[in-house]
């Protein structure tokens, strides 16, 4: 599992390696654009159910920590998907490997190869 600091907050946001290292190149292509915008998320199992929004912006510190050493491979459709979110009015919506692969995301049709992959 890996977490996703966020400010000074004293509790990480944990999320998936996976899911993290794809949201990670949506957030650093935001961010390099120094576009402001918001993230979305499921509270996972075993939390009280809900969502919680957080606003990220160029200047606000953020840390992604991974568990494993090695980056995973990148699933273009993932990455596109919430890239779509990301320049919607909602901002991004963490988007988990089950929801693409269960279709419960449309992933539009913005090429992915307009978001940086490093």
């Amino acid at each position: 599992m890996g977490m996703l600091y966020y400010d000074d907050a004293q509790e990480p946001i944990p999320i998936d390696d996976l899911a993290l290292a794809h949201l990670k190149v949506v957030i650093a292509t935001k961010l390099r654009r120094n576009e402001s915008f918001t993230l979305s998320w499921r509270h996972p199992e075993g939390d009280p159910a809900g969502r919680s929004t957080i606003w990220l912006h160029p200047s606000i510190p953020l840390r992604f920590v991974f568990d494993d050493p090695v980056p995973p491979p990148l699933q273009p459709e993932w990455i596109t998907a919430m890239a779509n979110s990301a320049n919607s009015s909602g901002g991004i919506t963490l988007l988990t490997a089950d929801m693409i692969s269960n279709g419960e995301v449309d992933i539009g049709t913005r090429n992915a190869s307009d978001i940086d992959a490093n």
